[in-house]
C-alpha cells in the first residue's frame, strides 16, 4: 500500500532524497579512484599497491555496518539512525583528511564505511515503510536512475577537486554532501515508522528476524542472487582502473570514460522502471543475467588472442555490466524485502551486510587473477552469472510459498 500520502514531501522529491542517501556510498568509493596515485605516494610510498586498501577498508565498513542499522532503524526510527550514521560519517572522514598513516588512514575509512551504512540501508527501509511489491522497486528504479548520476560525475569531480586541492580535501568534499543531504532529510521527511510499529533491540528478536529470512526460500535466494551480482560489481571496481592502465593505457582519460558509462547505464534504471510492473522482477533479472553471460562469452573469445586492440569492445561489455546493477540490484532488493514488511529495517541490514560483505570476499581472490587484459574479469563474471541464474530458476515458485 502506497502511504505517501501521509507526508509532505511529494514523489518526486522522494525519489530524489533516496537517490541522495544510495550515492553517500557510491560518491565515497568512485571520487577516490582518480586519486589512487597520489594517495600511494604519499602513505605507502614504499608499497603502492596498499593504497587500494582505503576503499576495500570503506567497503569492510560499510559491510559490518549493515548488519546494525536496519535494527537500529526498526528500534529508534528511520530518521534518528541515518543522524547517528552521517554523524559517525563525517567524523571519521575528518580524521582520515587530517591523518598522515595508512594505518590510521585505513581505521578512519572503516568507520566512515559504518557510518555511509546508515543512509545506504535505512533508505531502503524507508521505502518499504512507503510502497512494496513492484511500486516498491519501481521507486527503488527511479531513484537508482539518479543514483547512478553520481558515479557517473564522481571520479570527475575527484580529479578536479584533487586538480586544486590536493587529494586529501575530497574529505572535505564527502563532509559537505553528507550536511546537504541529512538536513534535506531532517526538513522534509516525516518519520515513516510510528512508534507503535517499533521493536526494540533484543538478541532473541534480532535471531528470530535473521532465522526468519534464512527459512524463507524465495528471500534466501534473493539474496544469493543479489551477493553474486554485487560480487561481479566488486570485481570490476577491484580491476577496472588497472585495466584501463596496464591493458589499455587509458589511465589519464580512466575518469571520463568511467563517468560517461556510467551515466548511459542509468537509462538501465529508467528501463526497469518502466517495464518492472508489466513484466515482473524476477523475469526482468532472469534476462538480464541470461544476456550477460551470453554477451561476455562473446565479446571474451573476440578478445582471447588480442585483448590489447580492441578497447571499445571492453567498453561496450563494461556498459552492460553496469547497465546490469540498474535492471537487478532495485528487483532483489524488492523480492527479498517484499515477504518481510514487518521487519524491513532488519532486512535491509541482512540483504545489505551478507551480499555486501560476502560479495567482497568473493571479488578479491578474482582481482588477484589480473593479467594485465579484461580475460579474467570476463570469464569470472560468466561464471558468477551462471550460478546467479541457476539461483533464480525457482525463485518465483519459492517467493510465494
Amino acid at each position: 500500500m502506497n502511504t505517501t500520502q501521509d507526508q509532505s514531501i511529494g514523489r518526486f522529491e522522494f525519489v530524489m532524497l533516496m537517490a541522495a542517501m544510495f550515492a553517500t556510498t557510491a560518491f565515497s568509493i568512485d571520487a577516490m579512484l582518480p586519486g589512487m596515485r597520489e594517495i600511494a605516494s604519499e602513505i605507502t610510498p614504499d608499497a603502492p599497491a596498499r593504497a587500494a586498501w582505503v576503499l576495500t577498508a570503506f567497503v569492510g565498513g560499510l559491510g559490518f555496518g549493515t548488519f546494525f542499522a536496519g535494527p537500529l532503524s526498526d528500534a529508534y526510527g528511520r530518521k534518528t539512525a541515518i543522524y547517528a550514521g552521517t554523524f559517525i560519517y563525517i567524523l571519521a572522514a575528518a580524521f582520515a583528511w587530517l591523518t598522515h598513516s595508512l594505518e590510521w588512514m585505513l581505521v578512519a575509512r572503516f568507520v566512515q564505511g559504518i557510518g555511509a551504512a546508515g543512509p545506504r540501508i535505512v533508505s531502503l527501509a524507508i521505502i518499504r515503510d512507503l510502497y512494496q511489491g513492484r511500486e516498491m522497486a519501481r521507486i527503488v528504479s527511479f531513484a537508482m536512475t539518479l543514483f547512478i548520476l553520481v558515479p557517473a560525475i564522481a571520479p570527475a569531480m575527484g580529479a578536479g577537486i584533487i586538480a586544486l586541492a590536493g587529494w586529501r580535501s575530497i574529505f572535505g568534499a564527502f563532509i559537505l554532501f553528507s550536511v546537504i543531504t541529512v538536513f534535506w532529510l531532517g526538513v522534509r521527511l516525516k518519520e515513516p515508522l510510528p512508534r507503535a510499529a517499533r521493536r526494540p533491540i533484543r538478541l532473541n528478536l534480532l535471531f528470530s528476524a535473521i532465522g526468519e529470512m534464512a527459512r524463507h526460500a524465495g528471500v534466501r535466494r534473493a539474496i544469493i542472487v543479489q551477493t553474486l551480482v554485487m560480487a561481479m560489481l566488486f570485481a570490476t571496481l577491484t580491476m577496472i582502473q588497472p585495466i584501463y592502465d596496464v591493458g589499455y593505457g587509458a589511465a589519464d582519460t580512466f575518469h571520463w570514460y568511467f563517468g560517461g558509462i556510467a551515466l548511459l547505464s542509468a537509462s538501465a534504471s529508467l528501463l526497469n522502471a518502466r517495464i518492472v510492473v508489466r513484466v515482473g522482477m524476477q523475469a526482468v533479472v532472469t534476462w538480464t543475467l541470461g544476456c550477460q553471460v551470453v554477451l561476455s562469452s562473446i565479446l571474451l573469445a573476440l578478445l582471447w588472442n588480442d585483448s590489447s586492440s580492441h578497447f571499445y569492445i571492453f567498453l561496450v561489455w563494461q556498459l552492460f555490466l553496469f547497465c546490469q546493477a540498474g535492471l537487478t540490484v532495485g528487483n532483489l532488493n524488492a523480492i527479498a524485502m517484499e515477504p518481510m514488511g514487518h521487519i524491513a529495517g532488519m532486512a535491509a541490514s541482512v540483504v545489505g551486510s551478507v551480499s555486501t560483505v560476502v560479495a567482497a570476499m568473493i571479488a578479491s581472490p578474482i582481482g588477484l587473477l589480473f593479467d594485465g587484459t579484461p580475460r579474467p574479469l570476463m570469464g569470472s563474471i560468466i561464471v558468477l552469472g551462471i550460478a546467479a541464474i541457476f539461483m533464480m530458476r525457482d525463485i518465483n515458485a519459492a517467493t510465494k510459498a
